[in-house]
């Protein structure tokens, strides 16, 4: 199976594309950024198809990141991702953030449970606790900095994302210690892949998966008034 996996949505502008008979992306990219994911996706997406040397036909299903994360880097991700599916006929499948932060150490088979974060601003984070082998000990939510130390209830956890040395900075000093914490700007793209090759696509839609509101709203009661007479 050859897959392609999109992720922009953090601070990185990611794309691979996985071969699951040879057991490794035949090809990848990722640059750090924290803005301009719309400018630098599609050109991204070429150099990797051409290094991967397929065309877009040659894929079996494209796999994106679908959040939580930045408003607009998820937008950029999810359009050019259903775009590529539609115009290639192919599948598209999505895979949360948080999943994929917390993929690699799950597929070590590791014993302490996992704490994937993510940093949600305003002193909050995005955050799930999964144990050793993926089940969910808590679901996906955002929650403040401190309600989400109270993880540590299931013992000496395994921090990983871009939010988990905030949380280790402020880590109660009678709960158990860390395991270990790995803070990544982004998920690696290749565990995208392969989450993308694992999962159903009837059952993992290529939809944001935002857990708040965005900050910004339409001015709408705004161009509602605008529209209605003057009553001076």
């Amino acid at each position: 199976m050859l897959i392609l996996a999109i992720d922009t949505a953090l601070d990185a502008c990611a794309a691979g594309v996985l071969d699951t008979r040879a057991s490794k992306l035949i090809a990848r990219e990722t640059q750090s950024m924290k803005r301009g994911h719309a400018e630098a996706l599609m050109p991204l997406i070429a150099r990797v198809m051409n290094e991967a040397a397929i065309g877009f036909a040659a894929l079996d299903r494209i796999a994106v990141t679908t959040g939580p994360g930045s408003f607009t880097g998820l937008r950029v991700g999810l359009s050019a991702a259903r775009g590529i599916a539609l115009a290639a006929g192919k599948p598209v499948v999505g895979v949360t953030t948080l999943t994929a932060y917390a993929a690699p150490v799950v597929s070590t088979n590791s014993e302490p449970a996992v704490l994937a974060a993510i940093d949600a601003r305003h002193d909050q984070v995005y955050f799930q606790v999964v144990s050793g082998d993926g089940s969910s000990l808590t679901s996906p939510q955002i929650a403040p900095i401190e309600e989400a130390l109270g993880a540590s209830r299931f013992g000496a956890l395994h921090l990983v994302g871009n939010a988990a040395i905030m949380l280790a900075d402020r880590w109660h000093a009678d709960a158990p210690p860390p395991s270990q914490v790995d803070a990544m700007p982004a998920p690696d793209i290749t565990w995208v892949a392969w989450l993308g090759a694992a999962v159903n696509p009837e059952t993992a839609a290529a939809r944001p998966y935002y857990l708040r509101a965005p900050d910004a709203k339409p001015a709408r009661d705004t161009r509602a008034k605008a529209a209605q007479p003057s009553t001076w």
